[in-house]
């Protein structure tokens, strides 16, 4: 029985990673397409401006939302797994008013603090108006968060994926025609109409499975205390986060100009988001599975271990290929005038690599309710990507950014270790730190090839290196899925 519950943890695992990955591989394709014709329309200081709207944004949206999004999943996965559909219906209405009253009183504080925004994000021009203009989206996307987390923590896992390719779909038919129209005027409403196709988009897959039910009551808003105590945790978190890149921006902003953020957005959407897609299923499926097993450790450690080995197999072959072709990719997804960003792309994607081990230790103490550890990881994650791409930046320009982005990834990975080494009993697994060595030995010699020699030389060794990789992660997935054999 043990045995068969392993490989239906493993083919599971793969599963839905293979589902998200795939429907955010299509995500990609659709918003590369985006980004191409936005990069070729707008330019970089276009693109750079589009960035510090959709960071400031960002930063109020994880402000008002009190984490609700992902400690509201907690409670609704716990009563969806124990089929309890009375407290499951009383959480998805609390989680409803909530949104409402969150996003509502993010919209006014985004209007009350738009003069402020302006001053601190730019040192030219007057675009107080426009942070207003742009005040609905902080509600929209409270509103859209909540239905999220509604189908993430009910396992309507097929749903979310769609959802995610027609979000990028949607993005993608709305702003290119009016960029090509009004050029960089069109930021403001392109922005505005994306984010409410995007809800209307969510709440029509939502509402289908749970109808709308709300409740303004002080007494029923009260009963949410626990899960705005752990959303609060998580909406700091996040604000670290998004002020983290917020604060980069700007820096960039001021010590370099528009050109040099929108390189660094480029750089970034490149390694963190675009190489990314394996993460996809972590949030959907990984957390809501990890919330359920509450204090069982050796549950717990199964089913980190399993979740980091997946991702790494899968990721690494991908990340190989990824920044072996990089010269290709680049002005392939944006345009040649974005070429300057490669330095910065070439160690970040080292740093994706390292993401696969830390990320799925960094929801543990989410779905423990232990919120206070949560903040002071996530705290000092803020702190070390800040002072390294600033470190990174000022002295050897894009290309220390992105070793600034490396090194914050290796103090976050020794951080989250050791945390849940020390406080959670993780342990990882000695085949997992087999295939971390092998494969991390593996990109370092693609790095070196791809910055030290140049012709068929350079193609031909990094396709030998995805080879090795692929042929490796091939055989050791076969072997899981296939394979009842216990797990050391």
């Amino acid at each position: 029985m043990k045995e068969s519950k392993q490989t239906d943890s493993y083919a599971h695992i793969l599963k839905y990673t293979g589902l998200f990955g795939s429907m955010q591989g299509l995500s990609i394709l659709v918003g590369i397409i985006r980004t191409k014709l936005v990069a070729l329309i707008l330019g970089p200081d276009g693109v750079g401006l589009m960035s510090l709207f959709n960071s400031t944004i960002r930063l109020l949206g994880d402000t008002s939302q009190l984490g609700l999004p992902v400690s509201g999943v907690r409670k609704i996965s716990y009563a969806y797994e124990h089929n309890d559909q009375e407290s499951l219906a009383h959480h998805i209405k609390l989680l409803r008013s909530w949104g409402l009253v969150t996003g509502i009183v993010g919209m006014i504080l985004c209007v009350a603090l738009s003069p402020l925004l302006n001053s601190w994000t730019f040192n030219w021009g007057n675009h107080t108006l426009h942070f207003m203009l742009l005040a609905p989206i902080v509600a929209l996307s409270t509103i859209t968060g909540g239905e999220l987390a509604i189908l993430k923590g009910t396992r309507r896992l097929r749903p979310l994926a769609l959802i995610s390719l027609f979000q990028v779909a949607l993005a993608l038919i709305i702003s290119v025609p009016l960029f090509l129209l009004w050029q960089q005027a069109a930021i403001i409403p392109s922005l505005l109409l994306v984010a409410l196709s995007q809800m209307l988009l969510t709440i029509g897959y939502s509402y289908r499975y749970h109808p709308l039910r709300l409740s303004l009551q002080p007494d029923f808003l009260t009963q949410g205390n626990s899960t705005i105590r752990l959303g609060i945790a998580f909406m700091l978190a996040a604000m670290m986060g998004s002020g983290a890149e917020f604060i980069i921006r700007l820096f960039l902003n001021t010590r370099g100009n528009l050109d040099d953020v929108g390189l660094y957005n480029a750089g970034f959407m490149m390694t963190m988001t675009y190489a990314g897609m394996v993460f996809t299923a972590l949030e959907t499926d990984y957390f809501p599975r990890l919330s359920a097993i509450g204090n069982d450790t050796k549950q717990q450690n199964r089913l980190i271990n399993r979740q980091i080995e997946v991702s790494l197999l899968l990721l690494a072959p991908m990340l190989i290929a990824f920044l072996a072709g990089m010269p290709i990719i680049l002005p392939l997804l944006y345009s040649s005038k974005f070429l300057p960003a490669l330095g910065m792309v070439q160690p970040a994607v080292l740093a994706m690599y390292l993401r696969a081990l830390t990320l799925p230790l960094c929801y543990v103490p989410l779905a423990r309710g232990d919120s206070s550890t949560y903040l002071i990881v996530e705290g000092l994650s803020a702190v070390a990507i800040i002072v390294a791409v600033g470190f990174g930046f000022t002295h050897w320009g894009l290309t220390g950014a992105g070793f600034g982005i490396l090194m914050a990834g290796l103090a976050d990975f020794f951080v989250l270790t050791s945390v849940a080494f020390r406080r959670y009993g993780y342990r990882m697994n000695r085949s997992n730190i087999g295939y971390t060595i092998f494969h991390f030995l593996l990109l370092l010699c693609t790095y070196a090839v791809a910055t030290t020699t140049q012709d068929w030389t350079y193609w031909a060794a990094g396709f030998i290196f995805f080879l090795i990789s692929a042929a490796f992660s091939w055989r050791i997935l076969r072997q899981k899925t296939g394979d009842t054999s216990p797990t050391p």
